[in-house]
């Protein structure tokens, strides 16, 4: 097996303009990638996205959804009141969720070790039949489903760590066993979704993990989550390929969110999935961009996140803060489902 990291992305997702003063504005893209060229990560190697199939995002979407997309082709219109186009966004969304999907083949052949999607537009607020949230095509769960239908992988763990719970993910789960998704989030906070209760349904039901924090929170809730509240459930699950959204709007700086995260925080999630993948799915790990729009807070986040991909020690776990009491309701939930040790 291959021991490096592949980044994938592609120039032609900068072309993606949502509007005038939008927040997902083309320059996030280029602050990360132009960090990475100034600073390279020993080990990271860099491929160019090819485009999702129909085939691929239909595992996901409706037709209805999928076609409601294209009709943007080439247009500069509004899908949704937060959800703008411009001429190239259609491109973008494809080559978004073909890069997701690329980052999931190359760590499943062995081609890389670990793998991180650097995309726009982001996708987790993207549901099977609706734009939203600046979201065209929901790119992890794309990835997740191919993983599920076409690379042989039985069980596969989504962890979301953007500040905003990733509503489109969990929808296209939430009556599945064969997909874990758990989520840290601010709440109450927009899109409004994803309460400590919400578990899932049917066979899917304990599948869903949610964990909502308030403002404030910082790195050490955050870690706390992933330790005491996905720990447990994921040993049990023992998922053969780990996907991470990738948002870094929980970062102190941005000024969308409310948490206190830092660059080091992400790095020691980091650090906490790449053991998961390690003990659980030979390594098999994909992280995929969600939000952040404080440019050098994104930048310096994604940074920090590949270094730890490509095998450096992470920054120590910091202590929960002000999250503790939302920590225990949401322990409390998973371990019906997932009892601790």
């Amino acid at each position: 097996m291959a021991d490096d990291v592949l980044l994938v992305t592609d120039a032609r997702m900068v072309e993606h303009d949502p509007g005038r003063g939008h927040p997902e504005r083309p320059d996030r893209l280029r602050a990360v990638l132009d960090l990475l060229d100034r600073a390279p990560v020993p080990g990271s190697r860099r491929v160019a996205a090819t485009p999702a199939t129909p085939a691929q995002a239909g595992r996901v979407h409706t037709p209805h959804h999928l076609a409601r997309v294209e009709s943007a082709r080439g247009r500069a219109i509004h899908l949704d009141p937060d959800t703008g186009t411009s001429p190239a966004s259609v491109e973008a969304a494809w080559l978004a969720a073909g890069a997701a999907v690329q980052a999931v083949e190359a760590v499943v052949a062995g081609d890389a070790r670990r793998s991180f999607a650097l995309v726009r537009p982001p996708g987790h607020h993207a549901e099977p039949d609706r734009v939203m949230g600046f979201c065209l095509l929901s790119n992890v769960a794309i990835a997740a489903a191919h993983a599920r239908a076409a690379l042989g992988c039985e069980r596969v763990l989504i962890v979301d760590w953007d500040v905003h719970h990733g509503n489109g993910t969990a929808r296209a789960f939430r009556d599945r066993d064969d997909v874990l998704f758990f989520s840290t989030h601010q709440a109450p906070f927009y899109p409004g979704t994803g309460p400590a209760e919400d578990v899932g349904a049917g066979p899917g039901e304990g599948f869903t993990l949610n964990v909502p924090l308030p403002a404030g929170a910082g790195d050490g809730d955050l870690a706390a989550a992933l330790a005491d509240v996905l720990g447990p459930a994921a040993d049990a699950f023992r998922p053969d390929l780990v996907l991470v959204s990738a948002g870094f709007d929980a970062h102190r700086a941005d000024p969308l969110g409310g948490m206190q995260c830092t660059a080091d925080g992400f790095a020691a999630l980091c650090g906490v999935v790449r053991d998961l993948a390690d003990r659980h799915a030979d390594g098999r790990l994909a992280l995929v961009l969600e939000g952040g729009y404080d440019l050098a807070a994104l930048a310096a986040s994604v940074r920090a996140c590949v270094q730890v991909l490509a095998g450096e020690t992470p920054p120590p776990l910091a202590s929960p803060g002000v999250g503790a009491r939302a920590l225990q309701a949401a322990a409390a939930v998973a371990r019906r489902y997932w009892p601790a040790g």
